[in-house]
């Protein structure tokens, strides 16, 4: 009698840039639930600097920022011993994977893309790197053969590309890769902008202060940051999808996310109190969530040779996959494997 197949864990690829601070929204849309995960997926989860210089970036910033990433990512509950963490432009195989996809990636499909054509439209002349950014993303994925790649409605179109690299790559070639699915979160996915809740909370207009609470936020910036909230004109305090009701509505699944209570109690418990008694009680849960997160990234960010001995290591088990991965690529494509 045969043994059933051994069922593996799904593997997951995420990366994030490190420009601009990360804020309440990337924690409660994403990383909160990355951790939740970390025992039933096998995770990797890069600081992707290489994708960081298709914009200029002021080179010691940029060294800082990625530190204080990967460390955010700890700092949040990720387990190094349980996931993978590591620093993009540490695994060289990025590059060159993304270099044997430029080769089969028509030009066509990276000027339709949807960011690409946005961020143009603003500069008088565009880096090859924003219009190659999604093909080194999908080197990015590929190269783990990952299964999901968690993601906001605005990278779909990119992990699209990558499923259509895969397939090409796997026509021309050969079976290689896993194609991924994009996976988006429904729930608390979409925190909104404190100024503006029309708007989904966003990294690059997180310098505006006043638009989001940065993790790295102290308590009187967080108290601050909620009580200048925009609301409405009304006073009843419920869970309501009406846009005029956006910016009330963002305070409130706030305060579901890091209460874990329900939506009857949480209303029963505001229902005749005011907008401001709201915010004060917001921003308190905030700084007490985002508290434990404060001391363990501060407390990475003063030892940095334990941070980089982290990178180190997460750099070499990344390493361990990518690079087989990348001698089967040259491989099928003709290249002489050393």
């Amino acid at each position: 009698m045969s043994n059933p197949p051994v069922k593996h864990k799904p593997r997951v690829f995420s990366g994030v840039q490190p420009t601009n601070a990360l804020h309440i929204g990337n924690y409660l849309g994403a990383i909160r639930r990355w951790v939740q995960e970390q025992d039933q997926k096998e995770n990797f989860y890069c600081v992707v600097d290489m994708h960081a210089i298709t914009i200029p970036q002021d080179p010691e910033t940029l060294r800082r920022k990625t530190r204080e990433l990967a460390a955010l990512y700890i700092a949040c509950g990720l387990d190094p011993q349980k996931c993978v963490i590591f620093v993009q432009s540490h695994v060289r195989e990025h590059a060159e994977c993304c270099w044997i996809f430029n080769c089969i990636t028509p030009i066509g499909w990276l000027e339709r893309m949807t960011q690409y054509k946005s961020k143009a439209a603003t500069q008088e002349s565009v880096l090859t790197g924003l219009l190659d950014y999604p093909v080194l993303m999908a080197a990015d994925i590929l190269l783990y053969d990952a299964d999901e790649v968690p993601v906001g409605e605005d990278q779909k179109q990119h992990v699209e590309l990558t499923r259509d690299i895969a397939q090409r790559f796997n026509t021309l070639f050969g079976e290689t890769f896993v194609v991924p699915q994009p996976v988006i979160p429904q729930s608390g996915a979409r925190i909104r902008g404190f100024d503006d809740p029309s708007k989904k909370m966003s990294k690059s207009e997180a310098v505006n202060r006043g638009h989001a609470v940065l993790l790295t936020d102290s308590p009187d910036e967080i108290r601050r940051t909620i009580k200048r909230a925009v609301t409405d004109l009304g006073r009843e305090i419920v869970f309501n999808e009406a846009p005029e009701k956006a910016g009330v509505n963002n305070l409130l699944e706030i305060y579901e996310l890091l209460t874990a209570q329900r939506r009857p109690e949480i209303e029963a418990h505001f229902a005749g109190k005011g907008y401001g008694a709201l915010k004060t009680e917001v921003a308190e849960v905030v700084v007490e969530g985002l508290r434990p997160i404060r001391e363990r990234f501060d407390e990475l960010m003063s030892n940095p040779d334990e941070l980089d001995r982290i990178l180190d290591d997460g750099a070499e088990r990344a390493r361990a996959v990518a690079a087989p991965k990348m001698k089967e690529i040259k491989r099928k494509v003709g290249f002489i494997v050393r």
